[in-house]
């Protein structure tokens, strides 16, 4: 099964999930905001991807956090972070067949799903 999660009003998520219908790919979409992030998951996330990936410095959510949060964010921080904004995760995530990936972009989804 390929899940792909984040947050619905993300336009990377949602240039994503036209690409997977557009392909014909079967997925199930995971809203952090309505079916939830858990301790979990996120350490499932963690582990795969460092928790240095997971954080998108691009994003409102990150740029307002503290200068003193920025400064002494760590593993156990981050994933407090995260958990309390998931807005603050780089979009989307994918996992397909065991792997997993962050953002999107055309041509690596297509060497996924090739």
């Amino acid at each position: 099964m390929t899940t792909v999660f984040g947050i619905k009003n993300c336009d990377t998520l949602k240039k994503a999930l036209k690409w997977l219908d557009n392909q014909g790919i079967d997925y199930q979409y995971h809203d952090y905001r309505k079916d939830g992030l858990d301790a979990q998951m996120l350490q499932t996330f963690v582990a795969e991807l460092g928790w240095e990936a997971l954080i998108n410095k691009r994003g409102t959510t990150y740029r307002q956090l503290s200068d003193e949060q920025k400064a002494h964010l760590d593993q156990a921080s981050a994933i407090a972070i995260m958990l309390d904004n998931p807005a603050i995760i780089k979009r989307p995530l994918l996992v397909h067949k065991g792997s997993y990936y962050l953002g999107f972009k055309e041509n690596q989804y297509a060497d996924i799903f090739a």
